[in-house]
């Protein structure tokens, strides 16, 4: 199986996962939801829209939440580029590849770029953002999951190969990536910008939907007390997966589904992979920590549900690949 060469002069540079953009139906519950359980600080609460950010973070938001009507979606995952000549040079490129790119005026960001890549998932760049105080040692502010900042997105979709050749054509480089059990094709990858295991996971299953966007945290003992906190609140069927310790990237996790059903994970655990020679891992069907180091397998909701982005048809993946779901495995062990 080949899999794509690393592109180190990318023809833009995407410095990093940024934001991500929700629809929900009660913007006072999801305000408590992610205030007080994972910890996020409200920016600004304008109309219809919530701004919320990490404990680590400078940057006006990395969450947005607007309310919605309706079914609750994704409207956009963000990146950010380096400066503004990047956000120039990433119209034409993808201008020249067919995609329809347009520059929008979003509130609190700098000059914004809208494209939507060719598999289906809506993004959105930008060079700038308004500043925030930093809240890191604002100790006596910090709640719940202690969100520091957001970190990757992990996106379900039907060509896992196609699209983590594309996406490492604009210079995101593999740090580790799952080989499916029936052939030589990647049914996971894991990409990286800014240094360590992940800004954007693909992931095979229908799609394409967004699985779950991540939050850092700070240590094993807050990934236990936030479970604590959720349950305290009224939010313990919220607690959907772990704590547990994921195989590929090796973080220690949590994973949340808010009142709107949008999955959130709370993570520790990185390592860094920025020097050149740093290969990707490869992940056998055979090896034994391919799923979780321990801990149970997750529940078929987990592996199968996402939330869909506007106006996307959700197709089937071109490997189906058997999983083994908590159900499946309880059921075998009787």
């Amino acid at each position: 199986m080949s899999i794509p060469s690393p592109v180190y002069d990318p023809p833009f540079n995407i410095t990093r996962a940024s934001h991500v953009v929700l629809t929900v139906r009660d913007l006072a519950a999801s305000r408590r939801f992610y205030t007080d359980v994972i910890g996020l600080a409200v920016s600004a609460e304008e109309g219809d829209a919530l701004y919320l950010r990490g404990l680590e973070e400078a940057c006006h938001h990395s969450l947005v939440l607007k309310r919605t009507s309706g079914q609750p979606i994704c409207e956009r995952v963000g990146f950010r580029v380096f400066t503004e000549d990047d956000l120039v040079k990433a119209h034409a490129y993808y201008a020249a590849a067919g995609l329809r790119a347009t520059f929008v005026d979003v509130p609190h960001q700098g000059r914004t770029l809208h494209v939507t890549d060719p598999f289906g998932t809506p993004l959105e760049f930008c060079a700038s953002m308004e500043v925030m105080p930093r809240l890191l040692t604002q100790f006596h502010l910090h709640k719940g999951g202690r969100a520091h900042r957001l970190d990757h997105f992990q996106i379900l979709l039907p060509d896992v190969q196609g699209a983590c050749a594309f996406y490492m054509k604009q210079g995101f480089r593999l740090s580790e990536y799952v080989v499916t059990e029936h052939a030589e094709t990647i049914v996971a990858a894991f990409l990286q910008r800014k240094g360590n295991p992940h800004d954007l996971v693909l992931f095979n299953q229908a799609g394409p939907r967004i699985h779950h966007f991540a939050f850092t945290t700070v240590d094993a003992h807050t990934l236990l007390h936030v479970c604590d906190v959720a349950g305290n609140l009224g939010y313990g069927l919220a607690v959907e997966r772990g704590p547990g310790r994921h195989g590929p990237g090796h973080a220690q996790y949590v994973y949340f589904r808010d009142p709107d059903g949008h999955r959130i994970e709370l993570f520790t655990t990185h390592y860094q992979i920025m020097d050149i020679e740093n290969a990707p891992v490869r992940w056998d069907p055979n090896h034994p920590l391919r799923k979780q180091i321990w801990g149970l397998p997750a529940q078929r909701a987990w592996v199968e549900e996402g939330t869909c982005f506007p106006g996307v048809d959700v197709r089937p993946p071109l490997v189906q690949e058997p999983v083994v779901t908590l159900e499946k495995f309880l059921a075998a062990r009787g």
